[in-house]
This record gives structure tokens, sequence and C-alpha cells, in this order.
């Protein structure tokens, strides 16, 4: 049924004991939600061909979005089956208000169950057949909305609940009467025990038995955020729960500490690479003064970067940090060919007001030439579709988007301040610093002739 939906690139079936999964990958240019809805109807023009026995085919769509974003180990000084009830009853549900969680799942653990053992003999003897006595427990045990009754102006909603409350209730429930009067109970023909499900799966951590809790987050919410959510939310249970019950919530695994890593080492990276192009620009310019004008496009730039990042709608994460990174060395390159051309027109007489202006002029074209060489080699993948475009599009726009305000700040902050605080320096190897220069750009000029 599925095979003819688009944007399709496999189907991958497997089958099992009681159950068939069908795997759909779709194209990146597909939408995951139509396709969803496609199938959907699809499944559903085929369910009178599939057997009556056979329960209605359940769709759900996966992404690496739904990979848990932390995993919590549960440990208490109760019993497995207690400990499970009040991870599902009450801190599941208290973690899953977190905002940001989409799914909070348990894995492992003791969950309760209710066993009825039927002596088949004795069911027969009052006439009855386990299919009788199944439905019968079931539709004792609902809980379902009856209507609402008005009272003083008001509508109030009535639910009938009908729930087991205590396995006595179980025992107790009358499933017939016979000729001469007589109820027939549950308990005439049956033992009913309290005790856990088969467990399917298994957790344990410290050598001892627990109980683990995965935690999904939204497609859209921000893992950090998230997960420090979460971690409020767990801080306040141990404190609730620790002195009653001994409980102890403990993180075995959280993915967002390695996304706060790599950004701390990108982040790390960027301030080393500021620091080594302030260095390199101190020997080339001559002058700290000169070299502090061209530092001064870096943070400009960058702040004008940020700002720009927020209207697209990005987040400071590795990819745009990546991008910065990058683009260090590329937010000096204008600032210091116009710093240069400023410094020859004074070289010629000129005084600083009419040498930042015919400087910044006379090479405007040239600059702006290899400002653009630099953004259309970007632009084009920022502007594609698919899978690259996701991975790259952040990660190139942030490039295009500093490069561009390095370029405007060139052509206004660089030649402002030179020619309100700019003067021509000459190098003299008067003290160290200048004999250190001199001696390098004649090592320098060896190199070049080499």
């Amino acid at each position: 049924a599925v095979s003819s939906m688009e944007n399709v690139k496999k189907i991958n079936s497997t089958s099992l004991e009681g159950v068939s999964i069908v795997t759909i990958t779709l194209t990146t240019a597909a939408d995951v939600d139509l396709s969803l809805n496609d199938a959907q109807r699809k499944v559903n023009a085929i369910l009178s061909d599939l057997p009556e026995d056979v329960k209605a085919p359940s769709l759900s769509k996966f992404s690496l979005d739904d990979m848990p974003i932390i995993t919590i180990a549960a440990t208490a000084k109760i019993s497995d089956i207690d400990l499970y009830d009040i991870i599902d009853q009450k801190i599941a549900p208290e973690i899953s208000r977190v905002p940001g969680v989409a799914q909070v799942s348990i894995i492992g653990g003791s969950e309760r169950e209710v066993k009825v053992g039927i002596d088949a003999a004795k069911l027969k003897s009052y006439g009855l057949t386990i299919v009788q006595v199944q439905q019968l427990v079931q539709g004792s045990n609902l809980d379902f909305p009856t209507g609402s009754v008005k009272a003083d102006g008001q509508d109030i909603l009535v639910r009938l609940s009908g729930k087991f409350q205590t396995i006595d209730e179980l025992r107790n429930l009358v499933v017939a009467t016979t000729p001469d009067g007589t109820q027939v109970r549950v308990l005439d023909f049956a033992d009913v025990q309290e005790s856990s499900k088969e467990a399917e799966k298994i957790s344990r951590i410290d050598r001892s038995n627990s109980l683990t809790l995965s935690i999904v987050k939204q497609s859209d919410a921000n893992a950090v955020s998230v997960s420090e959510g979460v971690k409020a939310a767990i801080a306040k249970t141990n404190l609730d729960y620790a002195k009653v019950n001994g409980l102890n919530l403990k993180i075995v695994n959280d993915s967002s500490i390695y996304t706060l890593e790599s950004a701390d080492a990108v982040i790390h990276d960027l301030m080393i690479a500021v620091v080594l192009v302030a260095f390199v620009m101190l020997f080339f310019l001559h002058s700290l003064r000169n070299a502090v004008f061209v530092m001064i496009s870096i943070p400009v730039s960058l702040i004008a970067t940020f700002i720009a990042i927020s209207q697209f709608g990005f987040t400071l994460n590795l990819m745009s940090l990546l991008g910065l990174s990058l683009v260090v060395g590329i937010l000096v390159d204008d600032a210091i060919v116009v710093l240069e051309n400023i410094q020859r027109h004074m070289e010629m007489g000129k005084n600083k007001f009419r040498a930042a202006f015919d400087a910044t002029q006379e090479i405007g074209f040239t600059v702006i030439s290899i400002t653009l060489v630099i953004v259309v080699v970007f632009l084009p993948i920022s502007m594609s579709s698919g899978l690259v475009s996701d991975i790259l599009r952040q990660f190139c726009i942030v490039v295009i988007v500093a490069t561009l305000m390095s370029l405007i700040t060139s052509f206004t902050i660089v030649p402002l301040l030179f020619s309100r605080f700019g003067k021509l320096e000459r190098i003299e190897g008067k003290n160290a610093f200048g004999k250190f220069i001199l001696w390098f750009e004649k090592q320098l000029a060896k190199f070049t002739k080499w």
C-alpha cells in the first residue's frame, strides 16, 4: 500500500511472531508530516483486507530528535513494584511537564499486575467460559463520563469511576447467578493474586536493580535548556522523596554535556584565533595603535553577526560557532587593506582626514571585490536544499553575514578611528620591539626574494 507514496527512498519490512514492522525511509526533500498522513490514508484503505483478529496498524515517525537526551536511573529502599508505581504515577508525569520534554519512557522495573488463575473444572461447573469471565471483568473495570448535571447555573461533569481499587473488589465481583439464586463470584473458581509482569527488559546500576527513565525532547526544543529543566526537576524530586522512600534519581547519560563541551572548545579556539590575529597584526602594522584600530572591527562585526543570527532564528550551536572561528581571520582582511592604504597616503604628505578619505575611495572597488568572492562561494550552499543545506546552511550564512559586516566596518569604523586618533609611525631600532620588527622585515624580505 505504501509503495506508491511519493519521496520514498527505501522500504524495509521485518516480520516476527505476532508483529510486523514496516520502515519507510524518505528522501531529504520529503515533508515528514505530509508523508505520515499519506501513509495513514493508504493503510486505512486496506484495513478491510486484513484478517479479522489483526489489530489496526499504528504509524509513527522517527528521527534523530527522538533519541533520548537524558537517561536517569532510579533506586529506592522499597519494593520494585512500589518503586515502579511511584515513578509511573508521580515522578514521570512531573518530568513530562518540564518545558520541551516530549516523552518519558520507563525501562525495566517491576510493573504491578493482578493475575487471575482460573480453575477450569470449577468454571465449567458454573456453566461459564473464560471468554465470558474476561468480558465481565473488563466491562466492570472502566472509568467513563456519564454526562453533566446543571446546578446553580453551572454544568458539572459527571464521571463514573468503576475501576477496581483493591484486589478484594475483583475477588468479590459477581459474574453470574445460579438457578437457585446463589451469586457466583470470581473467588469461587479463581485464585486472584497480586504480582508483577514478566520482565522484558532489565535495568541495573552499581550492581543492583534499578529503573531507567529515558527523556526525549521535542523536535524544536533546545537540548541544553531541556536538560537544565530536567535536572532541576530531578533535584526537587530527590529532595521530596529521599527521606520518605529513600528514592534517588541519578543521571547516567546526558547528551547535552557533549554539546556544551564542544561549544566551549569552539569558543576557546575562537579566543585563541583572536589573540593570534592581534599578535600577527602587531608585527605587520608596526604599531599597537593601528593594530587596535583593526582589532576593533572583530567585536563590531561579531556583534552585528549575532544580531543577524537571531533574526534568522538561529542559535549559538556548533555550526554557527565553527563559522565564527573560520571567519575571524577574514574579519580583519578588509580593515588591514584599508589601513595600509591610509598609511601610504599619510606618507605622501596628506593629513589624516584627507588620507583616510582618499585611501578608502581609492581601493573601495577592490575591497568589495575581495569580499564578494568569499560571499559567492558560500551563497549557493546556503540556498541549496536537501541534506547538505540542513547541515551547512547555518554555517554558510554566518560566514556570509560576518564577511559583509567586516566590509562595512572597514569602510566606516577604521577610517573614522584613524582620522580621529591615528598618526604616521615609523619603526626605529631604538628599542627591543623596533629592533625585532626591523630584523623580522629583513628576514621576510630575504625569504620573498629567494
